[in-house]
């Protein structure tokens, strides 16, 4: 019963063993190569041996040549009730033939080799981009992404036009019957083919890099009136479409391209790792300017994140209607973070004014009866 034919594919008979070939062919590759990882891993690790670098895109070919066994035997199991046909025979046969596209399991196999050598060769060329950044003296891990996103396009679409080669097409022609088609196509989608160029832009200009801590101007529409938010994020992957951002609250979020192209994007670690900060005080009339401005200055030094080899200074801003405006000015080496760093200030501000009874200023009304 599993021998009978289930149909035919030109001069090849399809039976139930067949599949049931295919399925256990597919499996043991599968297995096989997860237990031969394991077993490489554990003998390599036994002998104080790190997969890291190149060792680790080796150990990657190196398992994934299972599959490529695994093709070659499914293939060849093919013979089982195909005795008569060769190898060479059933790889060349063309099972869908539509014009000039030739769809044959030749032309389906050259076409998962050259995706597969394009990933081999991003692979190397991260490798020789690394050690070229790890070489040099000034040690920028942030090209190594950008070139490596830019060399990453560039490979897979010429693997996506050699294999519109390999079936027998030609894109010339795709390209010139389609040009109605694609104006369409570009009117309806201007705004993808627009943070397509921006996240370009971003990757060879090298302004935003993965791992900056910028604020961006957030601007909203409500019922035709402009709004403006400002609001702080790291950069943790630049995308050709989208960049991947984390807010201080943990949230990861998903931003277009052209918002940071087009809007006004502060980039805090761009010249220095370090950023200058203010933390705003008001203490009351007649107080003593000279002792608490000795407080905050004293305070700002003695916290671990601040750098004290920056000038840390406190300036009196105005004269308001509650009390004096003071402005306590200092350069902190870790932004990310300065929303816990200005909490930890102002408990100790809290905590120095009160022993040396300094009060904070806050809005009072005197009330005349006149009767």
């Amino acid at each position: 019963m599993f021998t009978t034919t289930l149909f035919k594919i030109g001069p090849f008979n399809i039976c139930i063993w067949n599949f049931i070939f295919l399925f256990l062919i597919a499996f043991s590759a599968f297995v096989l190569r997860k237990l031969l990882s394991r077993f490489l891993r554990r003998t390599l690790k036994s002998n104080n041996i790190l997969i890291e670098g190149r060792r680790e895109t080796y150990f990657r070919l190196f398992t994934q040549s299972v599959y490529l066994v695994a093709m070659y035997v499914a293939v060849y199991s093919f013979r089982f009730n195909n005795p008569n046909v060769t190898f060479r025979e059933f790889i060349q046969y063309n099972l869908i033939q539509i014009g000039a596209l030739k769809l044959s399991l030749y032309n389906m196999i050259l076409v998962v080799a050259i995706f597969l050598f394009a990933r081999i060769f991003i692979s190397l060329y991260k490798l020789y981009i690394g050690r070229k950044v790890q070489s040099s003296k000034k040690r920028d891990y942030d090209v190594v992404f950008v070139y490596v996103q830019i060399a990453r396009y560039i490979i897979y679409i010429g693997a996506f036009l050699l294999s519109i080669n390999v079936l027998g097409l030609d894109i010339s022609l795709i390209l010139t019957g389609s040009v109605g088609l694609l104006v369409g196509i570009g009117l309806g989608l201007q705004d993808l083919f627009k943070d397509i160029i921006a996240g370009i832009v971003l990757l060879l200009e090298g302004n935003i890099k993965v791992g900056d801590i910028v604020e961006i101007n957030s601007d909203k529409n409500h019922n035709l009136k402009q709004t403006s938010t400002l609001f702080v994020a790291k950069i943790l992957k630049i995308g050709v479409r989208t960049t991947q951002i984390q807010t201080r609250e943990g949230n990861i979020q998903l931003l277009p391209n052209a918002h940071l192209t087009q809007n006004k994007v502060e980039n805090w670690s761009h010249s220095s790792r370090l950023s200058m900060f203010t933390l705003h005080v008001q203490i009351e009339y007649g107080s003593n300017t000279e002792l608490a401005t000795q407080i905050l200055v004293d305070v700002a030094k003695r916290h671990p994140m601040v750098d004290a080899n920056e000038t840390t200074f406190v300036r009196l801003a105005n004269f308001s209607e509650s009390g004096m405006d003071l402005e306590l000015v200092f350069w902190a080496k870790n932004s990310w973070e300065i929303l816990n760093f200005k909490s930890d200030l102002r408990y100790q501000i809290d905590r120095r004014f009160r022993e040396n009874n300094i009060r904070f200023a806050y809005p009072t009304r005197t009330i005349i009866n006149k009767n």
